[in-house]
């Protein structure tokens, strides 16, 4: 792992999408268009445990700003982004954007993870 690596994985939510999480959530009736934001952070998750850091990360800390809602059956891009290793604490500080194709940003923040085999 270095400052500067990267992961993204681009993903399209729909309305039957939105109705299975509401489901599971016990929510009903919501009309709303857009993509729930634990959805959003759900990517965030899936990037960290599953590329970078990768298996075995632990998350410590999230931070996620919502800046507009994010429209259904839009593809949306979550990248994390390495900005600094601590590793004489298995620390990884990461940045986490959420985008359109258009580029419009929807979601950004960052993320505090432990992890195995942190370099220098």
């Amino acid at each position: 792992m270095q400052v500067g690596d990267k992961a993204e994985i681009t993903r399209s939510y729909s309305a039957a999408d939105l109705a299975a999480f509401l489901d599971i959530a016990g929510q009903s009736g919501d009309s709303s268009q857009a993509v729930p934001e634990p959805l959003i952070g759900a990517l965030f998750s899936y990037l960290l445990g599953v590329d970078l850091p990768g298996f075995g990360t632990n998350y410590l800390k999230q931070e996620m700003q919502f800046l507009r809602p994010a429209p259904l059956n839009t593809p949306l891009t979550a990248r994390v982004e390495i900005t600094r290793l601590r590793p004489e604490k298995h620390l990884v500080d990461l940045s986490t954007t959420c985008t359109g194709p258009d580029g419009t940003r929807y979601c950004e923040g960052r993320a505090l993870v432990l992890a195995k085999d942190v370099g220098a």
